[in-house]
């Protein structure tokens, strides 16, 4: 039988392991729960996109080569507010009409876009042209510059669409926040969102182990069935023992 002391010592260990990891422990129950009863395809706002932009068709077209004196190693024709355009090399933004390149979009090209892929039914509120973000902001690891165009709703609708290419990028809403949000709590990776390798993650799933298995030893040392399971098997060593003696 495990001594007082020494299950005082297991039961203390157990109670401050208990309330150090408590608050992560209850983010990732909270964060869980919230994962498995969302759908994916909300959260990524496919419900305030059309299901299908309509595309235009176009005649009169340029040979890529025709419209840059660069070779040509990748090419991709864009509609940017009805007129075509060659997205050439990852870089290069030409008309695929003229030839002529193009310095980025407007606020009206991009407003355009954003039309082309959003539900007819949502009102735009405003329109920003962004030229930095933050580790922790909405639209992190995009292509920048990008306009971001505001809708007048209670989900707090922003789309992006890239200023250099003219391509609807993604867009943001108010659970799409808090998917985020609690994404961040549940990889605890507080800079980028998507390590699972962190140094505070590894820690606190070794804690979290550790809390279980001293719930586990402090259940063992202080259940009565099990005390008085190896009060018995002592007291029958006990007895043995005296009756070898004689």
């Amino acid at each position: 039988m495990v001594k007082r002391q020494t299950a005082l010592k297991i039961r203390k260990a157990h109670r401050y392991l208990g309330i150090f990891i408590g608050i992560q422990f209850l983010m990732w129950t909270i964060s869980g729960m919230y994962f498995s009863w969302t759908d994916i395809d909300e959260i990524h706002g496919d419900q305030f996109r059309k299901t299908e932009p309509v595309h235009s068709s176009f005649t009169g077209l340029l040979s890529p080569s025709e419209a840059t004196q660069m070779e040509v190693k990748a090419v991709e024709l864009k509609e940017i507010a009805g007129e075509p355009y060659y997205w050439i090399n990852h870089s290069m933004l030409h008309n695929a009409r003229t030839g002529e390149m193009k310095d980025g979009l407007t606020e009206a090209e991009a407003l355009a876009v954003a039309k082309r892929n959003m539900r007819d039914d949502l009102e735009v509120s405003g329109i920003e042209k962004i030229t930095t973000t933050g580790k922790h902001h909405e639209y992190r690891g995009g292509p920048l510059p990008a306009y971001v165009i505001s809708y007048d709703t209670s989900e707090n609708i922003k789309a992006y669409v890239s200023a250099n290419d003219g391509s609807f990028r993604t867009l943001r809403h108010r659970d799409w926040r808090w998917f985020d949000f609690l994404w961040m709590t549940h990889t605890m990776d507080y800079e980028g969102r998507d390590d699972f390798n962190t140094l505070l993650l590894r820690s606190f799933s070794l804690l979290g182990l550790i809390t279980v298995f001293s719930g586990f030893l402090l259940w063992f040392t202080s259940s009565p069935t099990v005390i008085k399971l190896t009060g018995n098997k002592k007291k029958k060593k006990k007895k043995r023992s005296k009756a070898k003696k004689f």
